[in-house]
């Protein structure tokens, strides 16, 4: 199949207006628009586009990077890409073009 990886990047204690987590906020708006294999995968440190060191610490957890990875084709990131315009929540993501499949 031919589509893209989305991956977006923030961190563990960004918040969706709503007050929840936008880590799992992202996570259910893929499950309702239909995505399937949604990855998050947790940084020990970043720099992020603010041009700051974030990282995670055994005292601060909060300021830990994060990556949400998903793998869609086509309708499924218009969908998704949509609702995130209309949001505004400043999300930064890269979109790469791959062909994807179970062998």
């Amino acid at each position: 199949m031919k589509g893209f990886q989305l991956v977006f990047s923030t961190l563990q204690s960004r918040k969706h207006p709503n007050g929840e987590r936008l880590s799992h906020w992202l996570v259910e708006v893929a499950e309702k628009i239909g995505i399937k294999g949604v990855t998050i995968l947790q940084a020990t440190q970043g720099i992020g586009r603010d041009g700051k060191l974030h990282s995670s610490t055994f005292f601060e957890l909060a300021d830990e990077p994060l990556e949400i990875i998903m793998n869609v084709d086509e309708k499924e990131c218009e969908k998704l890409f949509a609702l995130l315009s209309e949001k505004k929540l400043g999300l930064f993501y890269t979109k790469t073009a791959i062909e994807y499949g179970t062998i």
